[in-house]
């Protein structure tokens, strides 16, 4: 059974202002980058509360769910009926088991440093995109790993944006661009979000 990291966070994860607007910030700068319309259905990876997701949930026609945490899958599920799409919630951890469905668009945000293996991760995102499907990945510049406080299974302290840039053309994207989406800010430091932005 795989440890739930964020079990004693989910109840009140939403009561953090500061990481409601972070998320809001990256949501406006993947609306600004693409233009969604109702007949897309479209992957959250590593969708949490759904903070990310009911952002963009008025501009398309359904959103699949993808979380490993049994307890913000709960929080998410009692959202369902306040969002303005059809909504999937699948708990499995995409690093270990593939999906096999196709989405329109994949869109995610501050998940990729809970992944190990971020150029397989890429491959397979690419692998479950429509032709010209369209990818949109949030998360945190190369940080000194003072970002979390505690374990929440974390495998990178943010990334470098070239190198997170030629993973993605190497795992078969193009129109590649990397966009700074917001900054975090903690009492002990500010730290930069990039959006990764491009199309299958």
């Amino acid at each position: 059974m795989t440890k739930d990291f964020f079990q004693q966070k989910a109840g009140n994860y939403e009561q953090d202002e500061k990481r409601v607007n972070n998320v809001e910030n990256i949501a406006n700068s993947i609306l600004k980058s693409y233009t969604f319309h109702k007949s897309m259905q479209i992957m959250d990876f590593g969708s949490g509360t759904g903070l990310l997701l009911e952002k963009i949930a008025p501009f398309v026609g359904k959103i699949t769910a993808v979380d490993i945490s049994d307890s913000m899958n709960k929080e998410l599920e009692a959202k369902r009926n306040r969002l303005g799409c059809r909504l999937e919630i699948l708990e499995m951890d995409l690093s270990k088991t593939k999906l096999d469905k196709k989405f329109d668009g994949i869109i995610s945000s501050m998940t990729m440093h809970h992944v190990e293996d971020i150029p397989t991760m890429l491959y397979n995102f690419n692998e479950m995109l429509n032709e010209n499907g369209i990818l949109a990945i949030a998360d945190l510049d190369e940080e000194d790993g003072s970002f979390h406080t505690e374990d929440t299974g974390v495998f990178h302290f943010g990334f470098d944006r070239k190198k997170f840039l030629t993973s993605a053309k190497d795992a078969g994207f193009k129109n590649l661009k990397i966009t700074s989406a917001s900054v975090a800010c903690k009492p002990h430091g500010k730290y930069p979000i990039f959006l990764l932005t491009g199309i299958k």
